[in-house]
């Protein structure tokens, strides 16, 4: 069986990226880590991801967890460093 360590291993992103889609989408982080890949393979998949982050902390702010979105805003930051919006 495999770890959750071991699928974020093979995605492309991290934990907290992992964990937001899963918060987003309200599915097991195991389904998120598979959806991941599916984002990333398009621009517009990556600019869903941005977008999944984005609404969370609105909802985070939104629920007064303001530690939430601090936590969020910092794999925001990374998502940005590195999977950038896509210029069309």
């Amino acid at each position: 069986m495999l770890s959750f360590q071991d699928v974020i291993d093979y995605c492309d992103l991290e934990r907290g990226e992992i964990e937001a889609i899963a918060e987003h989408e309200h599915i097991p982080v195991t389904v998120a880590a598979e959806l991941s890949e599916q984002l990333l393979c398009s621009p517009e998949g990556v600019c869903r991801l941005h977008s999944m982050i984005i609404e969370n902390m609105q909802h985070a702010i939104e629920t007064g967890r303001y530690e939430h979105v601090h936590d969020l805003a910092i794999t925001y930051q990374h998502l940005q460093r590195t999977h950038p919006i896509p210029a069309h």
